[in-house]
């Protein structure tokens, strides 16, 4: 069956022609490792089991995943290994089986999770460019969405991910997410079913941020909210020279105090430290080999 599966609907057979998320059929995966450094509720103590899939349906000109993203780096494996590689994260200690960026695998994760009952919660790590109808698929699969919330303005998602239509189908996207799981549930300070709209703040576009701040306060004022320090310069970014430094403190705290007006209560902040490549994680097949 051709895939068209996300918003790109490239209607094309994976399993004899790469699309634009560059991605055979079969499960393409990087690292499967415990990861301490996402937000608290998700990583706690022991860890979040992350699983990073290869391959990705944006183009985000700064990525700093792009050696996976773009690059594609991985290695192929059946459901059977996934199922493997789930399983011995949990027997690490995983507080959940997190999925990053899983967007492109949504139909066959969804065949995965349907027949393998996971003891944890499972986490659905997005760019939130997600087709509606395929989000559908995984109702009742996924206990918590963590999800982006990159751009307000069509012009800025052409150009830094080549997705014009991103905001639009970011808002539809979370609200299917919100439907789903109207509900934040959590087991002490751990989140077991919820959404946390994730919104990555970039050098130079602290207005964007602003807007997306009004549209989330609007419609998601009691929906967790996490505000993102962690740019870091990666990649080629010759074309976009705002882009080749890290946010500053003033523009950080710009977004922040105007959350902080707009009376977000439920927001996760970060140190302008984690704006440092040693926090991105060696893809060396870890967990999947």
């Amino acid at each position: 069956m051709n895939c068209n599966s996300c918003p790109r609907k490239c209607d094309i057979d994976r399993d004899t022609t790469l699309g634009f998320c560059n991605s055979p059929e079969r499960f393409r995966v990087a690292r499967a490792a415990l990861h301490f450094w996402e937000e608290p509720c998700i990583s706690g103590t022991k860890g979040s089991g992350t699983v990073f899939f290869s391959g990705c349906n944006l183009r985000c000109v700064y990525c700093q995943n792009y050696e996976i993203s773009s690059e594609n780096k991985g290695v192929q494996i059946s459901d059977e290994k996934l199922i493997a590689v789930f399983d011995n994260l949990i027997a690490q200690g995983a507080h959940n089986i997190n999925l990053v960026n899983p967007t492109h695998y949504a139909p066959q994760l969804a065949r995965v999770l349907s027949r393998w009952h996971s003891p944890v919660p499972i986490v659905y790590n997005t760019s939130g460019y997600e087709s509606v109808k395929t989000l559908r698929m995984l109702d009742g699969l996924v206990d918590i969405y963590l999800t982006d919330f990159k751009y307000s303005r069509p012009e800025k998602a052409k150009l830094y991910s080549r997705a014009s239509d991103y905001p639009a189908v970011a808002k539809d996207a979370l609200c299917e997410m919100r439907r789903q799981i109207p509900t934040d549930i959590f087991n002490g300070d751990l989140m077991q079913k919820g959404v946390i709209i994730r919104h990555l703040i970039l050098p130079s576009n602290t207005n964007s941020s602003l807007e997306i701040l009004d549209y989330l306060a609007e419609k998601y004022a009691d929906t967790y909210l996490s505000l993102m320090a962690q740019y870091t310069p990666c990649g080629d970014l010759a074309s976009h020279p705002e882009l080749t430094r890290r946010i500053t403190p003033r523009e950080y705290n710009k977004v922040v105090d105007y959350a902080l007006s707009k009376g977000f209560e439920k927001l996760f902040l970060q140190e302008l430290t984690s704006a440092d490549k040693n926090f991105i994680p060696p893809f060396d097949f870890t967990g999947v080999m």
